[in-house]
């Protein structure tokens, strides 16, 4: 099976796969659930996004089963690919219809913290307002400004990181490894209301149309609150394997993104002391089998513990 990534379509995320039979295929990701697999060495590419619509997309799988080459495609579905076009959407490129279409339906603009303290400014299309959010990993999120269609929150975004320095994109490793210890939820809080603040009083002075200034904080899925809150009384680690080989054996505690935190069995089914934080993110584009596998970890508990 080819991992697809985590989504969260609904409150209860699952792990996404490409089946053999050319279907997709989803694990529900659970309080106590088990993940037990083995990965086959290797990154695949992931095929390619046609865009028909507002809420209409079709994954179309790698024609030829090819390594991954740019990011998670080969190249000739990298060139295929619609998605890659939306991000230059507002500096003129040209764009297929269908994409045309789903970026002029109205969007969102928001400021998401993460357990580190990092901030970044995003976009999210109407219909995945929420999901966006659920998908990046935040621990706090504002919406700070709703627009007309996607060429004009583009143009909002790339003006908040250059006159105000929010970022676009905060890294995966780093996103996990503030799950490890992350920063008290008040004090994130805090943090992302005085950026948000701060973005509203910059759009609010602007001398353009096609937005509204908006005040309103985002959900976070209950399912991410044990894993975004301080560490009490079990010490986390950081996962002390990574996911481009051999077995591993999880049990789901929490979920935030595509961040986990985990127990780790060993093989009578007994959980070691302690909780892990693993990104299942980095099983995308990996191929994997399901079994009773489990997380060696014997010769790092000296320096785990």
């Amino acid at each position: 099976m080819l991992v697809h990534g985590v989504a969260w379509d609904t409150s209860s995320p699952s792990l996404r796969m490409f089946t053999p039979d050319a279907e997709f295929s989803d694990v529900a990701l659970v309080q106590g659930s088990a993940l037990g697999l083995r990965v086959i060495p290797g990154l695949w590419c992931l095929g390619h996004t046609k865009v028909h619509g507002p809420g209409d997309r079709t994954n179309v799988p790698c024609r030829s089963g090819s390594p991954a080459e740019r990011g998670k495609q080969c190249g000739a579905c990298f060139a295929r690919d619609d998605s890659r076009l939306m991000h230059d959407f507002h500096r003129g490129t040209a764009v297929p219809t269908g994409l045309r279409a789903y970026l002029m339906q109205p969007h969102w603009l928001y400021v998401a913290t993460f357990a580190n303290g990092a901030s970044k400014v995003g976009t999210a299309s109407a219909p995945r307002k929420w999901n966006r959010l659920a998908e990046q990993g935040a621990v706090h999120a504002s919406y700070v400004a709703h627009t007309d269609d996607g060429r004009v929150v583009r143009v909002l975004e790339d003006l908040v990181t250059r006159e105000l320095g929010l970022v676009q994109q905060v890294r995966s490793a780093s996103k996990a490894a503030g799950l490890v210890e992350p920063r008290a939820g008040v004090e994130l809080l805090t943090l992302n209301r005085q950026h948000a603040g701060r973005v509203r009083e910059l759009l609010g002075g602007l001398a353009m149309t096609g937005y509204s200034v908006v005040e309103e904080e985002w959900e976070r899925p209950a399912f991410a609150e044990r894993l975004c809150a301080a560490a009490e009384g079990v010490r986390r680690h950081a996962y002390p394997a990574t996911f481009d080989g051999g077995g591993h054996g999880l049990r789901i505690r929490s979920l935030s993104g595509a961040i986990a935190l985990a127990g780790l069995p060993d093989a009578s089914g007994n959980e070691v002391e302690g909780s892990f934080v693993a990104d299942l993110g980095a099983l995308k584009g990996r191929k994997i089998e399901f079994g009773p596998h489990t997380t060696e970890i014997p010769a790092l508990q000296d320096s785990l513990f």
